[in-house]
């Protein structure tokens, strides 16, 4: 078995949990937040930086890196960790979020999806079997089953299709993964906004016996509140002594409510993708660093915050950079954004210690400016 998860403690008030997931490149506290290097880079962060912020796990992607710069090269190259000079956890995703969203360029039949390249137009096929060969070779810790991720809205017929088709590409995935004891490998529990859908994907996916699992097919376009509703009759059904991934999701509100109702694992591109726009996430809310309010303000970005950025540049600094296309201000608002988002979830794991989660939330919301 690739990795081992324990439960350290409950939360007295929530469904939340302190947990340890153990991997063959270090321990991970959980609830934790995994920042995305999509193609092996975590877009401006060198890894030393990764490190500097506690950043516990990276998140990279199947799709991007089968693409360029192709699984057998990453392979010769020693794996992922090698490549990319990162000695910590990767998980990787089965590509399958990606391949959807091509629409107009892909067609799903049983054995997979043939696609064009968004690159070049070039044709190519993923299906269960290769997804797990493409994953195999990059020698990521943790990895995907291969699923189909349905859009919001979508109608019940096909969503219940999906998630059977779903279903049986997991089990080709599980009899295709060879690297059990080098790579753990998730189960995707699916079903759209449909309670019996969702009911059916965990049951059939649990018969499976995957090491985690994860919940996909959400922050797709829904809003919050039916999110939320689909995690509170989900999450309970799903067992308690495994980790429990929900993909796409890291807006704060969205974390600190995910592990209110259980959930272990997070992963997002809205911290380093607002970021490179000019906008950063501070103890009192969003702030746009290129708005010509902070033109004189020599205020730290955030004057709660301990990062690198706020001990040493202010906001007129930054506005500066933005305004004048310097790729500092990029690397600059990223570092801050994801240092920002790994000390929530730290005061996330002992606000959950000392049991004082709901207390937490309500702080944290009226201060960022959440309504509650």
């Amino acid at each position: 078995m690739a990795i081992k998860f324990e439960v350290i403690k409950e939360e007295k008030y929530t469904g939340a949990r302190l947990g340890k997931l153990y991997t063959p490149h270090g321990v991970i506290d959980t609830p934790i937040f995994m920042p995305v290097g999509t193609q092996a880079t975590v877009k401006t962060m060198t890894p030393e930086e990764l490190k500097e912020i506690e950043t516990q796990i990276i998140l990279s992607n199947t799709y991007h890196l089968y693409l360029r710069p192709g699984h057998e090269l990453v392979k010769e190259a020693g794996g992922l960790h090698q490549f990319m000079h990162w000695d910590g956890p990767i998980l990787t995703d089965s590509g399958g979020f990606q391949v959807f969203s091509l629409s107009s360029l892909r067609n799903i039949t049983e054995e997979g999806v043939t696609f064009r390249s968004h690159l070049n137009g070039s044709k190519h096929f993923i299906g269960p079997e290769k997804a797990i060969e493409i994953q195999n070779a990059l020698g990521s810790d943790i990895i995907m089953a291969f699923d189909e991720c349905t859009p919001y809205p979508s109608n019940y017929e096909y969503v219940k299709n999906s998630l059977e088709r779903t279903i049986r590409w997991a089990k080709r995935c599980k009899k295709a993964h060879k690297k059990e004891s080098e790579q753990a490998l998730f189960g995707i529990i699916q079903g759209g906004t449909y309670q019996d859908l969702r009911e059916q994907s965990v049951k059939e996916m649990l018969e499976l016996d995957f090491p985690g699992y994860s919940i996909g097919g959400l922050s797709v376009g829904e809003p919050k509140d039916l999110m939320y509703q689909v995690l509170d009759y989900t999450i309970p059904l799903m067992p308690k002594n495994k980790p429990r991934y929900l993909m796409g999701v890291g807006s704060p509100d969205a974390l600190i409510e995910g592990v209110i109702r259980g959930i272990d694992m997070f992963d997002c591109v809205l911290q380093t993708r607002i970021a490179r726009n000019g906008t950063a996430m501070t103890s009192m809310g969003k702030i746009v660093i290129k708005n010509a309010t902070y033109e004189r303000d020599f205020s730290p970005l955030d004057p709660n915050c301990h990062c690198y950025t706020c001990q040493n540049y202010s906001r007129a600094y930054l506005r500066h950079l933005f305004k004048t296309k310097e790729i500092l201000g990029l690397r600059l608002t990223t570092y801050h954004n994801l240092y920002f988002t790994l000390q929530l979830m730290k005061n996330i794991r002992q606000a959950i210690k000392e049991d004082r989660l709901l207390d937490f939330k309500k702080e944290f919301f009226l201060n960022y400016g959440y309504t509650q």
